[in-house]
Formats: structure tokens, sequence, C-alpha cells
């Protein structure tokens, strides 16, 4: 089998004397990072995330901070989405786009204060933007990497399970808002938000010497709960629609493409570098566009490449992600569609590794 050569470079975190003792199958590099990817199998870990509760190392979810009088410019300067109404304790889903409206990032913001903010990012880095642009315009700021490991307890029973821990205050934290909880006798941001949909909480671990007392409280805690360790499901992901930066989206793309129009108020967001492009794209509208896509006939393998959507004898677009979905007994999958083929019931055909497959564009992704 082919494995990983690990050093320094891939950095391990603070939860992985967890993750290995719960039986790790399987790795990916993200930010730098180990993150898990399979512990019993893909389909036996998207069983129990839908019936119970799991917890994840996602470390790998980096931080980048703003603190200073200018992080909230800063934070609009890097967004089209418009920040002026956030409140201290809300946490957003934010494009982050380049000079030309390319996608450089889809993190979440967490707003501390009004001058520190948390940039909670997918896989890019992010860091080096940030302090280029807070460089370049000779802001009043500080951009660094903070010591914050991300946790996520994640599935129908993470209320539970969090109560257990935190206190039951912890169940009046409301989608995509923070609260401070003690844990040890240290201050932790907990959010309820997550890369799944079947609910659940992440938790900003401040200090890596608290990370293993942290996973094990939960693992002793949520016993009676059938907890296990786990990780971001890929079949869960697709059925739910979310995207995976570098995957389903990279800086050829802008948000209007991703499906992403509804995060950008770029009439108002004046000072996002990307404004300029992205009010031509909003005008002319995009050419192509993500879409959920239903593929017939056998599982498929795991899309480690663009896998071209063909209409007529012409690529109309490429599959980005794709897995076998048990619960809809189908191949579900993300692809990037040209306008003449991207409504819903659009019959188009999918060149599989094993084939070519009868395919058709879904009005919905699954869940």
């Amino acid at each position: 089998m082919t494995q990983i050569s690990l050093s320094r470079r891939l950095r391990r975190t603070p939860f992985s004397e967890g993750v290995e003792a719960a039986g790790v199958q399987a790795y990916t590099v993200y930010n730098h990072m180990l993150l898990p990817t399979v512990f019993r199998s893909v389909e036996e870990d998207y069983r129990h995330l839908k019936e119970a509760v799991q917890v994840w190392d996602v470390a790998c979810e980096r931080q980048v901070e703003l603190r200073g009088p200018d992080a909230s410019r800063l934070m609009q300067m890097l967004t089209p989405r418009d920040l002026r109404s956030m409140l201290p304790g809300q946490c957003y889903y934010v494009p982050i786009v380049d000079e030309t409206g390319g996608m450089l990032n889809d993190p979440v913001a967490v707003k501390l204060s009004e001058d520190r903010w948390w940039v909670s990012i997918a896989d890019s880095d992010l860091l080096y933007w940030i302090k280029g642009i807070a460089n370049g315009w000779r802001l009043d700021v500080l951009v660094d990497e903070p010591d914050v490991s991300p946790l996520a307890v994640q599935g129908p029973r993470a209320e539970d399970l969090m109560a257990a821990v935190f206190g039951e205050a912890v169940r009046d934290v409301r989608f995509f808002r923070f609260g401070h909880f003690d844990f040890a006798g240290r201050d932790l941001v907990v959010a309820r938000s997550g890369y799944s949909k079947q609910g659940g909480f992440e938790i900003y671990v401040e200090g890596g010497d608290i990370g293993m007392p942290l996973w094990n409280a939960l693992m002793e805690a949520g016993q009676s709960m059938d907890v296990r360790a786990g990780c971001p499901n890929l079949i869960e992901r697709i059925e739910g629609g979310l995207l995976s930066y570098g995957s389903d989206m990279t800086d050829d793309n802008t948000p209007h493409e991703c499906g992403l129009g509804r995060f950008c108020d770029t009439q108002i967001a004046i000072g996002c570098v990307g404004r300029d492009a992205l009010l031509r794209v909003a005008k002319e509208g995009p050419v192509q566009q993500i879409r959920p896509i239903a593929i017939d006939g056998p599982a498929v393998p795991i899309c480690d490449q663009w896998w071209p959507v063909m209409a007529g004898g012409k690529r109309v677009g490429r599959i980005s992600s794709a897995a076998w979905s048990p619960d809809f007994n189908t191949n579900v999958a993300i692809g990037m569609v040209r306008m003449t083929h991207w409504d819903a019931g659009t019959e188009i055909t999918v060149q599989t590794p094993i084939g070519a497959q009868s395919a058709r564009v879904m009005e919905t992704f699954w869940i």
C-alpha cells in the first residue's frame, strides 16, 4: 500500500494520539497537516455519523487571526460579503477572493470582538495573502496563526455529548453563533457549526496542551451514546452539497460559479479587493456553475481527477467529487456544468474511470 512519508512539514495535531488509538485507516494532507479520512470504512463511518455522534480532529482548519484597530477593515477587504451588521459572537461563511474575483478560500469568519477576528480556513495558504493585503495597505493590524486547533463534535447526539462535557447552557448556542465555555480552567470558544449536515459543534481549542484531555473527556462522556472518532465523510458531504476548496473550486472560479452568489453583497461591500471584478460577473452572470449530479450505474471509484461531463459529443463540464450513496441508491456527485446544460433534469454522460455512465442534473442536493 502506498503511504505518506511523515516529516515535520506534515504537522501532527494536539489530537493525533487519540486519532491513532481509534484506529485511523487513512489520512489526507490539508493545510500542511494530517486530516483523517477513514476509520472503519467510508460507508460504515457514514452510517454511524448519521445515527450517533463522532469526534473529529479538524485541527487542520487553521486560524488566521486579525488583531488590531484595522482588523474589521481588513476582514471586509477580503470578502464580498457585507460584514457591517455582523456582531461579536457570530460566525459567517465568507468567500475570500483575489483582485480578479477568483476564489482563494471559503472559510468561516469568527468575530471575537471589533478588533479581533479568526478566519477558520479551508485548504490554502491564506495567511500569506492576508499578510500581503495588510502590509500593502499599511493597516494597523497584526496577522498571524495562533495556537488554535478546532475539534468538531458532529451527529444527531452531538448536543447531548456537548452538554455532558460543557453543561446544559451549550444547548442555547444558536446556529453559526458561538459562546465561551470552560474546560479544565480554560476559556474555549464553542460554535454551533461544522462540515456536515448532521448538526454539531466546533470547539476552538486554544493551547495544544489540553487537546488530549478534551478528547478523552468527550470519549468518556459519550460512551453511552456510541461515540466514535470520525472525520469529514465523503459521501455525506456530497449529499449535502458541502464544497471542498481545491477539489470542487479553485482560484479560477468566482463565487457565482460556485453557487455562492448569495454570500456576495458586491454593491455594498465597498472595501473588497475583488469588488470591481465581481460587479462585472454579477452583471453578466456566470457561464458555468456547480450543480448536483446523479450518476447511474455501479459504484464509481474515488474521484481523484476531474471527470469530463459530455453531451452531444461535446464537453460541457466536469465532475470534481463523486461517491456511491447507500441512502439514495445512486452515485452522488458535484459538478461544474455550462449554462447550456445546467437545468435540472438535463441528461448528460460522465466519463468515469469505469467507463461512460449516464447521469442527470438534479434540482437540489440530497440533504
